[in-house]
């Protein structure tokens, strides 16, 4: 029964710490964990699953990263129609 506990506080931690975090670092850091795994698990298959999740994590971070751009500018773009249609004026995309 205590594994149980220790493993569900265990569990339970960092998803708490996650709780206050923007959409960019939310995305940055899903982005860095999911290239850190991916990279270790090739690098194990390659003979270096440090090196691998070194490496993975950087690409992963780097694409958290431009997607949170992207998403950030739809959002943008999304918001600068909505305003042109409300009070009828002709769409300006952002800049």
């Amino acid at each position: 029964m205590r594994k149980l506990i220790l493993a569900v506080a265990v569990a339970a931690v960092p998803l708490a710490g996650c709780a206050d975090m923007t959409a960019t670092q939310q995305r940055a850091l899903s982005g860095t964990a999911i290239g850190a795994g991916g990279g270790a698990i090739i690098g194990a298959i390659a003979g270096n699953a440090g090196l691998g999740a070194g490496i993975g994590a950087a690409a992963g971070l780097a694409g958290g990263l431009i997607f949170d751009k992207v998403k950030r500018d739809q959002a943008s773009s999304y918001n600068a129609g909505y305003q042109a249609g409300a009070t009828g004026q002709p769409a300006t995309p952002p800049r």
